[in-house]
Protein backbone atom coordinates (compact mmCIF):
# COMPACT_ATOMS: atom_id res chain seq x y z
CA UNK A 1 0.00 0.00 0.00
CA UNK A 2 1.29 3.76 -1.10
CA UNK A 3 0.13 6.96 -0.59
CA UNK A 4 0.03 8.03 -4.37
CA UNK A 5 -3.22 8.32 -5.72
CA UNK A 6 -4.41 6.19 -8.80
CA UNK A 7 -7.98 7.37 -9.02
CA UNK A 8 -9.19 10.98 -8.20
CA UNK A 9 -12.77 11.58 -8.00
CA UNK A 10 -14.22 15.62 -8.27
CA UNK A 11 -17.52 16.57 -7.47
CA UNK A 12 -18.74 13.92 -9.15
CA UNK A 13 -22.53 14.33 -9.71
CA UNK A 14 -24.75 12.04 -11.92
CA UNK A 15 -28.49 12.53 -13.05
CA UNK A 16 -30.70 10.20 -14.98
CA UNK A 17 -34.06 11.36 -16.71
CA UNK A 18 -36.66 8.61 -15.78
CA UNK A 19 -39.38 8.17 -18.25
CA UNK A 20 -41.42 10.74 -16.93
CA UNK A 21 -38.78 13.21 -17.45
CA UNK A 22 -38.26 13.39 -14.39
CA UNK A 23 -34.69 14.36 -12.72
CA UNK A 24 -33.28 11.71 -11.01
CA UNK A 25 -29.93 11.80 -8.86
CA UNK A 26 -28.17 9.09 -8.41
CA UNK A 27 -24.61 10.38 -7.40
CA UNK A 28 -24.31 14.43 -5.50
CA UNK A 29 -21.57 15.90 -5.61
CA UNK A 30 -18.93 12.87 -4.95
CA UNK A 31 -15.25 13.26 -4.01
CA UNK A 32 -12.93 10.44 -3.37
CA UNK A 33 -9.25 9.85 -3.81
CA UNK A 34 -7.96 6.29 -3.83
CA UNK A 35 -4.14 4.92 -3.37
CA UNK A 36 -2.31 2.80 -5.43
CA UNK A 37 -2.47 -0.98 -4.28
CA UNK A 38 -5.76 -0.38 -2.61
CA UNK A 39 -8.45 -2.61 -2.44
CA UNK A 40 -11.54 -0.64 -2.18
CA UNK A 41 -15.27 -1.95 -1.46
CA UNK A 42 -18.01 0.31 -1.93
CA UNK A 43 -21.52 -0.69 -0.14
CA UNK A 44 -24.85 0.28 -1.12
CA UNK A 45 -28.82 -0.94 -1.69
CA UNK A 46 -29.68 -2.05 -5.06
CA UNK A 47 -29.84 1.42 -6.73
CA UNK A 48 -28.09 3.11 -4.36
CA UNK A 49 -25.66 3.93 -7.54
CA UNK A 50 -22.71 1.30 -6.65
CA UNK A 51 -22.70 0.57 -10.22
CA UNK A 52 -22.88 3.79 -11.88
CA UNK A 53 -19.82 5.20 -10.00
CA UNK A 54 -17.90 2.02 -11.40
CA UNK A 55 -19.17 2.41 -14.74
CA UNK A 56 -18.72 5.99 -14.59
CA UNK A 57 -14.74 5.26 -13.74
CA UNK A 58 -14.32 3.06 -17.13
CA UNK A 59 -16.32 5.65 -18.93
CA UNK A 60 -18.97 3.53 -19.60
CA UNK A 61 -21.18 6.34 -18.50
CA UNK A 62 -20.56 9.94 -18.65
CA UNK A 63 -20.89 12.25 -15.60
CA UNK A 64 -23.22 14.77 -15.38
CA UNK A 65 -20.95 17.05 -13.64
CA UNK A 66 -17.29 16.83 -11.78
CA UNK A 67 -14.16 15.14 -13.15
CA UNK A 68 -12.28 11.65 -12.85
CA UNK A 69 -8.94 11.42 -12.91
CA UNK A 70 -7.38 7.61 -14.05
CA UNK A 71 -3.68 7.56 -13.00
CA UNK A 72 -3.00 10.82 -13.70
CA UNK A 73 -4.88 11.15 -17.19
CA UNK A 74 -8.75 13.00 -16.69
CA UNK A 75 -11.12 10.39 -18.50
CA UNK A 76 -14.21 12.70 -17.90
CA UNK A 77 -12.54 14.71 -20.99
CA UNK A 78 -11.29 11.60 -22.73
CA UNK A 79 -12.80 10.89 -26.45
CA UNK A 80 -15.27 7.60 -27.30
CA UNK A 81 -11.98 5.83 -28.79
CA UNK A 82 -9.83 6.90 -26.00
CA UNK A 83 -11.82 4.83 -23.23
CA UNK A 84 -12.09 2.29 -25.58
CA UNK A 85 -8.36 2.20 -25.65
CA UNK A 86 -8.46 2.70 -21.52
CA UNK A 87 -10.85 -0.08 -21.11
CA UNK A 88 -9.23 -2.48 -23.40
CA UNK A 89 -5.54 -2.22 -22.13
CA UNK A 90 -5.85 -1.13 -18.16
CA UNK A 91 -9.03 -2.02 -17.28
CA UNK A 92 -10.43 -5.63 -16.01
CA UNK A 93 -14.10 -6.20 -15.53
CA UNK A 94 -15.74 -8.78 -13.39
CA UNK A 95 -19.16 -9.10 -13.05
CA UNK A 96 -21.96 -10.64 -10.92
CA UNK A 97 -23.15 -13.05 -13.80
CA UNK A 98 -19.98 -13.95 -14.69
CA UNK A 99 -20.45 -12.52 -18.72
CA UNK A 100 -18.06 -15.64 -19.95
CA UNK A 101 -18.77 -15.89 -23.51
CA UNK A 102 -20.73 -19.45 -24.17
CA UNK A 103 -19.65 -20.40 -27.60
CA UNK A 104 -15.96 -20.20 -26.72
CA UNK A 105 -14.29 -22.61 -24.21
CA UNK A 106 -12.68 -21.59 -20.68
CA UNK A 107 -9.04 -21.58 -22.63
CA UNK A 108 -10.53 -19.23 -25.19
CA UNK A 109 -12.45 -17.35 -22.74
CA UNK A 110 -9.52 -16.12 -20.75
CA UNK A 111 -7.37 -15.87 -23.25
CA UNK A 112 -9.56 -13.23 -25.50
CA UNK A 113 -8.36 -9.83 -23.67
CA UNK A 114 -5.00 -10.65 -24.85
CA UNK A 115 -6.20 -11.63 -28.45
CA UNK A 116 -7.71 -8.03 -28.31
CA UNK A 117 -4.48 -6.14 -27.35
CA UNK A 118 -3.04 -8.61 -30.66
CA UNK A 119 -0.81 -9.63 -27.65
CA UNK A 120 -0.39 -13.78 -27.75
CA UNK A 121 3.58 -14.31 -27.13
CA UNK A 122 5.03 -17.01 -25.32
CA UNK A 123 4.97 -15.35 -21.98
CA UNK A 124 1.58 -14.14 -22.09
CA UNK A 125 0.12 -17.92 -23.16
CA UNK A 126 2.41 -19.43 -19.89
CA UNK A 127 0.59 -16.41 -17.81
CA UNK A 128 -2.83 -17.35 -19.02
CA UNK A 129 -1.78 -20.85 -18.26
CA UNK A 130 -0.21 -19.83 -14.80
CA UNK A 131 -3.60 -17.90 -13.87
CA UNK A 132 -5.94 -20.85 -14.57
CA UNK A 133 -3.79 -23.15 -12.22
CA UNK A 134 -4.16 -20.63 -9.57
CA UNK A 135 -7.78 -20.20 -9.88
CA UNK A 136 -7.96 -24.17 -10.06
CA UNK A 137 -9.32 -24.21 -13.34
CA UNK A 138 -6.40 -25.46 -15.84
CA UNK A 139 -7.67 -28.57 -15.97
CA UNK A 140 -11.05 -27.72 -17.22
CA UNK A 141 -9.20 -25.48 -19.79
CA UNK A 142 -11.11 -27.24 -23.27
CA UNK A 143 -14.84 -27.11 -21.62
CA UNK A 144 -17.58 -25.09 -21.96
CA UNK A 145 -19.13 -22.32 -19.45
CA UNK A 146 -22.55 -24.29 -19.48
CA UNK A 147 -20.32 -27.23 -18.16
CA UNK A 148 -19.25 -25.32 -15.03
CA UNK A 149 -20.83 -24.28 -11.85
CA UNK A 150 -21.03 -20.92 -10.72
CA UNK A 151 -18.32 -20.42 -8.49
CA UNK A 152 -16.20 -22.29 -11.15
CA UNK A 153 -17.37 -19.76 -13.70
CA UNK A 154 -16.54 -16.94 -11.52
CA UNK A 155 -12.72 -18.12 -11.27
CA UNK A 156 -12.72 -18.51 -14.87
CA UNK A 157 -13.56 -14.62 -15.05
CA UNK A 158 -11.00 -13.60 -12.76
CA UNK A 159 -8.28 -15.61 -14.52
CA UNK A 160 -9.50 -13.43 -17.69
CA UNK A 161 -9.71 -9.77 -16.19
CA UNK A 162 -6.05 -10.16 -14.69
CA UNK A 163 -4.70 -11.99 -17.93
CA UNK A 164 -4.29 -8.45 -20.04
CA UNK A 165 -2.17 -7.03 -16.94
CA UNK A 166 -4.78 -4.29 -16.04
CA UNK A 167 -3.93 -1.28 -13.72
CA UNK A 168 -7.40 -1.46 -12.72
CA UNK A 169 -9.61 -4.39 -11.70
CA UNK A 170 -13.46 -3.20 -11.40
CA UNK A 171 -15.80 -5.63 -9.39
CA UNK A 172 -19.67 -5.64 -9.62
CA UNK A 173 -21.48 -7.63 -7.31
CA UNK A 174 -18.61 -10.42 -7.82
CA UNK A 175 -20.30 -13.13 -5.24
CA UNK A 176 -24.03 -11.90 -6.15
CA UNK A 177 -24.71 -14.90 -7.48
CA UNK A 178 -23.02 -17.22 -5.24
CA UNK A 179 -23.36 -19.04 -1.98
CA UNK A 180 -21.72 -18.01 1.03
CA UNK A 181 -19.24 -20.62 0.70
CA UNK A 182 -18.01 -19.92 -3.04
CA UNK A 183 -18.81 -16.74 -2.56
CA UNK A 184 -15.36 -16.49 0.27
CA UNK A 185 -13.74 -18.30 -2.21
CA UNK A 186 -14.06 -16.20 -5.02
CA UNK A 187 -12.81 -13.28 -2.86
CA UNK A 188 -9.97 -14.49 -1.59
CA UNK A 189 -8.88 -15.86 -4.83
CA UNK A 190 -9.21 -12.47 -5.98
CA UNK A 191 -7.70 -10.50 -3.67
CA UNK A 192 -4.56 -12.70 -3.16
CA UNK A 193 -4.01 -12.68 -6.88
CA UNK A 194 -4.64 -8.66 -7.33
CA UNK A 195 -2.37 -8.23 -4.09
CA UNK A 196 0.23 -10.71 -6.11
CA UNK A 197 0.38 -8.67 -9.07
CA UNK A 198 0.33 -4.93 -7.72
CA UNK A 199 -3.24 -4.20 -9.20
CA UNK A 200 -5.88 -2.04 -7.58
CA UNK A 201 -9.29 -3.03 -7.37
CA UNK A 202 -12.70 -1.67 -7.03
CA UNK A 203 -15.32 -3.94 -5.29
CA UNK A 204 -18.99 -2.65 -5.41
CA UNK A 205 -21.38 -4.98 -3.03
CA UNK A 206 -23.95 -5.54 -0.86
CA UNK A 207 -22.09 -8.45 1.03
CA UNK A 208 -20.22 -7.30 4.21
CA UNK A 209 -18.30 -10.42 4.05
CA UNK A 210 -16.78 -9.63 0.51
CA UNK A 211 -16.39 -5.96 2.51
CA UNK A 212 -13.82 -8.10 4.37
CA UNK A 213 -11.21 -8.44 2.19
CA UNK A 214 -10.52 -4.59 1.06
CA UNK A 215 -8.28 -2.20 2.55
CA UNK A 216 -10.89 0.92 2.82
CA UNK A 217 -14.45 0.83 2.88
CA UNK A 218 -17.25 3.12 1.97
CA UNK A 219 -20.94 3.17 1.43
CA UNK A 220 -23.04 5.16 -0.26
CA UNK A 221 -25.97 7.17 1.19
CA UNK A 222 -28.10 9.35 -0.55
CA UNK A 223 -25.58 10.15 -3.59
CA UNK A 224 -22.77 10.82 -1.28
CA UNK A 225 -19.90 8.32 -1.08
CA UNK A 226 -19.50 7.87 2.66
CA UNK A 227 -15.72 6.22 4.18
CA UNK A 228 -16.92 3.70 7.08
CA UNK A 229 -15.59 1.27 9.36
CA UNK A 230 -14.19 -1.93 7.55
CA UNK A 231 -16.40 -5.33 8.74
CA UNK A 232 -14.90 -7.32 11.35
Amino acid sequence: MNNKQFITINNVTKTYIDGSNNQRKVLDQVSASFNAGDIIAVLGKSGSGKSTLLNLISGIDNVSSGSIHFNGSEITSMREHQLTELRRYNIGFIFQFFNLLPSLTVWENVILPLELKNKLGKEDIKRAEYLLSEVGMLDRRDEFPDKLSGGEQQRVAIARAIVHEPDLILADEPTGNLDDRNGKTVMELLSKLVKANNKNMILVTHSREAAKFADKVYSILDGKLVECKKPD
